[in-house]
């Protein structure tokens, strides 16, 4: 009732109007290979019945989160970078920040969900259809959503329910909820700290899964008699862990770094990194460079 904002400014990735072409053209492109890499590696695996495995299951579903989630803000980014158009209404801000944090913390569990599957089936392989049977990778996947959505939903209501009475200018590309909280006209310190506990939790929780995954992973590979099998097996596994690296020390240093008012133009950059980046080239690590999937297409 005390909220007299009507809409949110958002600064946008650049000052000039050529910066502002740059980027655009950047996203595009970057847009264009999410929505292509992800789309093929659904088609793929829904049509081949050699790829109905529960690695591809879980790929195909990583893929269609991934759509999901660089939906939630690119297309409007594009938008705005394109007509110069920076204005973004109260209940379009709520929502886009509402799918942004629930998919994004869903991206992480299926990160985690899909290294812990890649731990079974090399370290365990004689158990692997016996432990990953179908019941039990529906109860993975169902589990990624509902916890997402269970931990990032009561931070977002609390947020979207406190009064803004101006100023209503944020300094990046899509609506931040640490942001907002600082436009907020009242105390935001207990939402504040109730994300902060969350992220705790969420980040290095998940981070840890992946890393110790990984490293059961390395140290089977390394008993690979053969060469040329630990080579290959290694390219895969470092290829994942840079972005599994590159997707965590942005993602931490921008939300859990020491406490530090947002808005700055490197946020921004690191919002890139996490939420671009790595969406345009998980398809292609994950799935497009492997042997099956390849013969596949």
């Amino acid at each position: 009732n005390h909220t007299t904002v009507v809409e949110f400014v958002l600064l946008g990735l650049a000052n000039s109007r050529h910066m502002e072409i740059t980027f655009f053209l950047f996203l595009v492109i970057a847009y264009v290979l999410i929505l292509l890499g992800n789309i093929s590696v659904i088609s793929i695996t829904l049509m081949n019945n050699f790829l109905q495995t529960p690695m591809y299951y879980f790929l195909r579903n990583f893929a269609l989160l991934e759509i999901t989630f660089t939906s939630t803000f690119l297309p409007s980014t594009l938008y705005s970078l394109l007509t110069e158009r920076k204005t973004i209404s109260l209940p379009g801000c709520f929502l886009q920040m509402l799918f942004f944090y629930c998919l994004g913390t869903c991206t992480l569990f299926h990160m985690a969900v899909m290294s812990l599957d890649r731990y079974v089936a090399i370290c365990h392989p004689l158990h692997y259809t016996a432990i990953m049977n179908s019941r039990f990778c529906l109860q993975l996947i169902l589990s990624c959503w509902a916890l997402s959505f269970l931990l990032m939903f009561p931070p977002t209501i609390m947020t979207v329910q406190l009064p803004f009475c101006g100023p209503n200018v944020m300094n990046h590309f899509y609506c931040d909820a640490s942001l907002l909280l600082q436009l907020s006209c009242t105390d935001t310190g207990f939402i504040e700290e109730l994300m902060f506990i969350i992220l705790i939790i969420i980040l290095p929780g998940t981070l840890t899964v992946t890393a110790v995954s990984y490293g059961c992973i390395i140290v089977t590979v390394l008993h690979i008699p053969s060469s040329a099998g630990r080579r290959r097996a290694f390219s895969t596994c470092s290829a994942h862990l840079i972005v599994v690296t590159v997707f965590y020390s942005t993602c931490i240093y921008r939300y859990i770094r020491p406490a530090q008012r947002g808005g700055q133009d490197s946020d921004k950059i690191l919002s890139l990194f996490f939420s671009v980046l790595t969406q345009t080239l998980n398809p292609y690590i994950y799935s497009l460079r492997n042997r099956q999937v390849k013969q596949a297409l």
